[in-house]
């Protein structure tokens, strides 16, 4: 299973959460409302959850190993410091 496509939705300047991003796999499978947190020890990205009646959180959906979970990881990243990049840029050339 490839990673075709990442696209960062929204990027936030304020607060812990950073971006939400959807990913899509082979061109034919999406997961959107990932999100990109900062955390004591950078960014991680947070998959998709909803909070049960008991007020915990549970995943929608997410990598089943660890090589899976980093790939996935890693492309996010890469995609947010790429249009953050550009978007730095952007604000340059308006100036």
């Amino acid at each position: 299973m490839q990673i075709t496509d990442v696209r960062i939705r929204k990027i936030a300047t304020d607060g812990k959460m950073k971006a939400i991003v959807s990913v899509t796999f082979d061109n034919e499978f999406v997961v959107h409302d990932i999100k990109i947190i900062e955390g004591q020890n950078g960014l991680f990205i947070a998959m998709p959850s909803r909070k049960t009646p008991d007020g915990e959180f549970k995943d929608i959906a997410h990598p089943i190993n660890t090589d899976t979970r980093e790939r996935i990881q890693t492309s996010i990243l890469d995609a947010f410091e790429k249009a953050k990049n550009e978007e730095v840029n952007e604000e340059a050339i308006e100036e």
